[in-house]
């Protein structure tokens, strides 16, 4: 059939099983969406307030389903607001395509109105991207994006679209099924046995693993190897959710601010067999001591990851269910019985460490932040961060659990139950501040589940424009709010390394985010305690739509344990007086 550039991409995008995009209109696109309201039986678009907004919940769909998310924005500052959401989804692995429209192919390099080099300004943050300037091979290039962004290790990429090419017509041949992702490359014999002979000879081995393990579907693998091998498992940010949060074999996340028992453990051990992760700097702290005691097996789908921040004793390339499961038909049985001891110790201590830390909560002394309770008195009543994670959790069912980024973020990695792969909806590696509500939004879209997004009042005041969608799509969003007045992990450093120099940390801003959520069309509840956290819950969870929760957090709440910054674990630091 002899259709238009714009027809070619909506129906290349249903050929390729996209049953939802997000996006924003505007001049150079409105070709996109005439035909997208013309298919809108068939594929739906999802209208966000802002083109970051839209790249975020792109990035939530595709992370709560392993499925490609599709955004698309005009050309010009349309374009130039998906970079963020672009490059969070690249720095985590997270598949997308972006379409993005852009002034006539005569036009371009003229400065023409709404006209930027996003082909230019994207290069670095996508797998691949492309420009489109013959109708002709728009077809095959959306196929070519689809298939580039969910083969090996998942990423986006960019497809930029002249305004003629969308109006240009020509012969159009639908194919019967989407396009399937490269062959797997898969590890080579010898480097197993090696691994294997390795992992045979260690008396305490640790089992470190990153987002790779969702990615690639090998939770079950990593868990039989453990088993066999009798080892624990920590997790960098990424890897959250790939293993229960419940399994005793599990301890956390490690690094900056992981779990004690899990960071210690990391450091004793003789072998740390790291699967699907990349050693950056929040995780390893100071390289030249981070794998001072251990030796390293480093086992990853990008070649490019393996020696590329710590230099691994023996590397593995190449798709990680397989090799983990060959390597565990070729280790021995084990029985650890002085390592699981050592491990319980740091169990224990850990315990009380966080019992030490819930018993100092509770209060803040009325101006040492701007969370006003409107009581008297030289103090107010606020809640312990743990304390919000757990009462959320218990309310919270089976519901996804997305962050923004900051001391929030931390604690619930810290804290929240994580049971099942795709759960954990959270920017690691550019730890992006406004990410969570798009990305909320999108994941509940996806799966139609309740979606809880732990937020903190600096992350939230980012994107909370986005309130206006969730409102309109009745999302089944409870927005979370951990509100202590200022820019907490910024504000940590500062009372930690300088010297207190609170330099434009107290954010002193009267908003009243209550308020705020009825304005958008949301229910909002305050909280100062448990109790009322309690009711607030069963309320949010009750409600079909979203509700914000706006909870008082003491501005004194710090994220421990932490490892300084350019520290190691010998700096860890588990108490602040």
């Amino acid at each position: 059939m002899n259709i238009s550039g714009a027809k070619i991409l909506v129906e290349s995008l249903i050929e390729q099983g996209c049953d939802t995009v997000f996006g924003y209109p505007g001049g150079q696109v409105i070709n996109l969406f005439d035909e997208l309201y013309l298919n809108r039986d068939r594929i739906r678009h999802i209208l966000t307030a802002h083109e970051q907004g839209a790249s975020h919940a792109a990035d939530g769909y595709a992370r709560s389903t392993g499925k490609v998310g599709v955004v698309i924005a005009t050309s010009g500052p349309g374009a130039t607001n998906l970079v963020t959401g672009i490059a969070t989804a690249y720095l985590d692995s997270v598949p997308m395509v972006a379409v993005t429209g852009n002034v006539p192919t005569a036009l371009i390099g003229r400065d023409s109105f709404q006209e930027v080099d996003i082909m230019g300004v994207t290069m670095p943050i996508t797998k691949h991207n492309f420009v489109v300037k013959d109708v002709r091979e728009l077809a095959d290039t959306v196929r070519l994006a689809f298939k580039i962004a969910k083969s090996g290790r998942p990423g986006p990429v960019l497809i930029d679209i002249p305004k003629d090419v969308q109006c240009a017509k020509c012969e159009y041949e639908p194919k019967p099924s989407p396009v399937v992702p490269y062959p797997l490359s898969f590890a080579d014999e010898e480097s197993i046995g090696k691994a294997a002979a390795m992992i045979n000879d260690s008396k305490r081995p640790y089992i470190y693993i990153g987002g790779g393990i969702i990615s690639g579907k090998a939770s079950e693998e990593v868990l039989a190897l453990a088993e066999k091998i009798d080892a624990p498992i920590g997790s960098s940010l990424m890897g959250l959710s790939a293993v229960p949060s419940d399994n005793p074999r599990f301890l956390g996340m490690q690094g900056m601010h992981g779990h004690f028992a899990s960071s210690i453990a990391e450091d004793e051990s003789d072998l740390v067999i790291a699967v699907g992760v990349r050693f950056s700097d929040r995780a390893t702290g100071q390289k030249d001591r981070f794998n001072r005691n251990f030796n390293i097996i480093h086992i990853d789908i990008d070649e490019a990851e393996i020696g590329k921040n710590i230099t691994p004793q023996i590397g593995i390339h190449g798709d990680i269910k397989d090799a983990l499961s060959r390597l565990t038909g070729c280790v021995e049985q084990k029985k650890l019985t002085e390592w699981n001891e050592r491990i319980n110790e740091l169990k224990a201590e850990e315990n009380k460490q966080i019992s030490k830390m819930m018993n100092k909560s509770g209060s803040a002394s009325c101006g040492d932040c701007t969370v006003k309770c409107g009581k008297s008195g030289s103090s107010c009543e606020t809640l312990n961060p743990f304390t919000i994670v757990d009462i959320i959790a218990k309310h919270a069912g089976d519901a996804l659990v997305a962050t923004d980024v900051g001391q929030h973020q931390m604690w619930t990695a810290q804290r929240y139950p994580l049971e099942k792969p795709r759960t954990f909806i959270t920017s690691g590696g550019l730890g992006t501040m406004g990410f969570g509500l798009g990305a909320a939004i999108g994941a509940s879209v996806a799966t139609g589940k309740k979606t809880v997004l732990f937020t903190g009042d600096g992350s939230f005041g980012m994107n909370l424009n986005e309130l206006a969608t969730a409102v309109t799509l009745n999302s089944p969003v409870v927005i979370v709010i951990m509100n202590n007045g200022v820019l907490g992990m910024v504000r940590q450093w500062q009372t930690l390394f300088f010297d207190k120099h609170y330099s434009n940390t107290t954010l002193d801003r009267k908003t009243d985010f209550v308020k705020l959520a009825e304005a958008f069309g949301a229910k909002g509840i305050r909280v100062f305690t448990a109790e009322e956290l309690e009711k607030a819950a069963e309320t949010a969870f009750a409600e079909n739509g979203p509700v914000v929760i706006d909870c008082a957090v003491d501005c004194n709440e710090f994220v421990l344990p932490m490892l300084p910054p350019g520290g190691s674990i010998d700096d860890i630091i588990t108490e602040i007086d």
